[in-house]
């Protein structure tokens, strides 16, 4: 018995389960101005699923670097969800985001 697909599709579950939090976190505490901090964990993350030669660490690392990149997406739409009032707005953010108008 195989177990690869099931464990890849666990931890695929798992990684994309994380982001939302840390896509909601980031937004609420550095704003949209954060997304090419995802970029590059993605890329890095795409990168590295090219040359790990373990069928489930590849894609794994795969799984995680597009996650990072939906990510940059996400987190310009968490804006637009806390605009809508749908999410938190962060008070402090706020402030310092009138001070740099």
């Amino acid at each position: 018995m195989n177990l690869q697909g099931i464990i890849i599709g666990i931890v695929t579950f798992l990684i994309i389960g994380i982001f939302h939090p840390i896509v909601i976190k980031f937004e609420y505490y550095f704003g949209k101005k954060v997304w090419p901090i995802f970029l590059i964990v993605g890329i890095i993350g795409v990168f590295l699923s090219l040359f790990i030669n373990s069928v489930m660490l590849s894609s794994i690392a795969g799984v995680f670097g597009f996650s990072s990149l939906w990510a940059i997406h996400e987190i310009i739409e968490q804006e637009e969800r806390v605009k809508k009032g749908w999410f938190p707005r962060n008070p402090k953010k706020c402030e310092v985001d009138e001070l740099n108008k």
